[in-house]
């Protein structure tokens, strides 16, 4: 039994995955990541924490794909083994699909930025085209956070936005129409921001980033779906981990009916999906 590793080099994390293969049989690794200030520190870190936790020797491995921002960094093979480099966008429709179990779907990779990425099975190939995206993901979370409230963490700014306040933060259609039967709904925003009150407290203003980074997303892959006349998106990435952005998607299913998927392993759907080329790429 052979191992294939796939291995996502990202702007602020490296996440690494294996699948054991017998034949057409796969039996999937648990993943894990790192972070590190610089690719090839974080890699090696990757790599090696990867091996020895899962009793890997590198007898055992059959090839290494690599892929995300960071993998241009990597230019000799590591520890001499078959070391191979796949398209990001590739790596995250094929993921979306495989976790999914979807033959077709809008993927969004929400990391340090967003990708919006329509994935298609064709028999035992995925076909995948980049449809854009945005700089609006967990690095806008990040930098605001930290200008607006002096929060260094991830983990800070969730226990922050569990107790805010959204109406002290972002103007709603309910605020600017007396008609409440309007077609959005009332609750509906208007502008984010645009009712911030001077009583907001770091609470409300977490909560009120958090809800503008993901109703940015949200709107991109509604547009998306439409385009493409699917109802079904697969999100992905580290941002699929909280719920003060998780919370929004499932808010706006209903008023613009789109299905926002979260499968298990979605922060790891693009370094899965790069340890699935073997034989696809």
């Amino acid at each position: 039994m052979k191992t294939v590793i796939g291995i996502d080099i990202g702007g602020s994390t490296t996440k690494i995955v294996g699948f054991r293969t017998n034949g057409e049989e796969r039996e999937l690794i648990d993943p894990l990541f790192v972070r590190a200030t610089d690719a090839i520190t974080s890699v090696y870190g990757a790599f090696g924490k990867f091996t020895v936790q899962n009793h890997l020797k590198l007898s055992d491995i059959d090839r290494v794909w690599m892929t995300g921002v960071g993998s241009s960094f990597i230019e000799e093979p590591l520890y001499s083994l078959d070391c191979r480099k796949a398209s990001e966008f590739q790596c995250v429709g094929q993921g979306g699909l495989y976790l999914s179990g979807l033959d077709e779907a809008i993927v969004v990779s929400m990391g340090t930025g967003t990708a919006l990425i329509h994935a298609t099975k064709n028999g035992a190939k995925i076909e995948t085209e980049y449809l854009g995206g945005t700089g609006v993901g967990g690095g806008t979370l990040l930098g605001l956070s930290r200008q607006m409230l002096g929060v260094d963490t991830i983990e800070h700014l969730e226990q922050l936005a569990a107790a805010g306040d959204l109406s002290k933060i972002d103007l709603r259609i309910g605020d600017i129409s007396g008609d409440h039967k309007f077609q959005l709904g009332d609750d509906i925003t208007a502008s984010n921001f645009g009712k911030l009150s001077d009583i907001a407290n770091k609470n409300d203003i977490a909560l009120g980033i958090a809800n503008m980074v993901a109703e940015t997303i949200a709107m991109l892959a509604v547009f998306s779906a439409r385009n493409f006349k699917i109802k079904t998106v697969v999100l992905t990435g580290n941002l699929t981990a909280l719920p003060s952005i998780t919370n929004v998607f499932e808010g706006l299913e209903s008023t613009f009916g789109v299905k926002f998927i979260i499968p298990e392993n979605a922060q790891f759907a693009t370094v899965i999906g790069a340890a699935l080329c073997e034989g696809t790429v």
